[in-house]
C-alpha cells in the first residue's frame, strides 16, 4: 500500500485490517508501503486461502458453475483447489520481532530513529528498503497514516471508514498542503520520481496540522458519510479476517 509515497494515505478500510495484522506488521506495511507476496499474506491474516495462479481460471469457472449460496458448499469448493503456504526464509514476516521492535514506536520519528539504529548493527536489505520508502514518502501522510492505523485498533469497520473518509476530503481539499497533487503529479504523471513535499520535514509537520485532517470539514456544503443500517462491521471483520 504506496499511498504515503503519493503524499496519500491508506484508506478504504486499510486503518481497520492493518490495526488488526499480528504485532505492528500493520504499521510496517502501511509506512513502507513493503509489497507482501500470497504466502505471506494468508501467514498474516491478509487473505483466508492461497491459490496457485495457474488454477486461479479454474476456480473461476468452478464458483460458476455453483447453484447453491450455502458458505460451507462455496468453501468446500475452494478448499480443492487451496494449496498450503510456506513462507520463504526471506521474507518479511520472518523479521516480525524486528519489525515490532522499531514499529511499535510512538512517532514516525521514533520509528525511523529504530531502523536507522538496527541498520548499524547490520544493513539488512530490508531495513534499507524500509527506510528508504519512508525517507522518499510525504511527511505529513506519513504521520497520518500511523495515527490511522493507530486509531483503527479502537473503533469497528463502520468508524474507521468514516474517518477515513473524513481524512481523504481533507487531502482532496487541499486542508493542509498539497501532497498528493504534488505525489500524483511526480509518481504518477511525470513521472519524475521527485516530489517535492510542504512540509519537507517531519518536524516540520505539527500535531495541529495532523489533527485537522481528523476534524470533519467545516463546510456547510460539505456531507459526512453514510453508511447503510445493513452493514454489521463486526460480522464482516469476522468473515474478511
Amino acid at each position: 500500500m504506496p499511498e504515503a509515497s503519493i503524499g496519500h494515505f491508506p484508506d478504504v478500510g486499510s486503518s481497520y485490517f492493518l490495526s488488526r495484522l499480528p504485532g505492528h506488521f500493520g504499521e510496517y506495511l502501511g509506512l513502507t508501503g513493503a509489497r507482501i507476496d500470497g504466502t505471506e499474506m494468508l501467514t498474516c491474516g491478509l487473505a483466508t486461502h492461497f491459490v496457485l495462479s495457474k488454477d486461479l481460471q479454474l476456480l473461476e469457472n468452478a464458483l460458476c458453475e455453483v447453484i447453491s449460496s450455502d458458505n460451507a458448499t462455496i468453501s468446500a469448493l475452494i478448499n480443492k483447489f487451496t494449496h498450503k503456504a510456506h513462507l520463504k526464509q526471506e521474507t518479511f514476516f520472518k523479521r516480525l520481532e524486528f519489525i515490532n521492535k522499531c514499529f511499535s514506536k510512538t512517532t514516525v520519528e521514533e520509528i525511523l530513529l529504530s531502523l536507522e539504529k538496527e541498520m548499524a548493527n547490520g544493513a539488512d536489505i530490508w531495513i534499507v528498503k524500509a527506510l528508504n520508502s519512508m525517507k522518499s514518502a510525504s511527511p505529513t501522510s506519513l504521520k497520518i497514516t500511523l495515527r490511522s492505523i493507530r486509531e483503527g485498533r479502537k473503533q469497528d469497520l463502520r468508524q474507521c471508514l468514516i474517518r477515513e473518509y473524513i481524512i481523504s476530503c481533507h487531502i482532496m481539499r487541499r486542508t493542509v498542503n498539497n501532497d498528493f497533487y504534488e505525489g500524483a503529479r511526480a509518481m504518477l504523471l511525470d513521472k519524475d520520481k521527485k516530489p517535492k513535499w510542504m512540509p519537507s520535514e517531519l518536524d516540520q509537520v505539527n500535531e495541529e496540522m495532523v489533527n485537522r485532517v481528523f476534524t470533519e470539514v467545516d463546510d456547510d456544503e460539505w456531507v459526512p458519510m453514510e453508511l447503510p443500517d445493513r452493514l454489521n462491521a463486526t460480522n464482516i471483520a469476522k468473515s474478511n479476517l
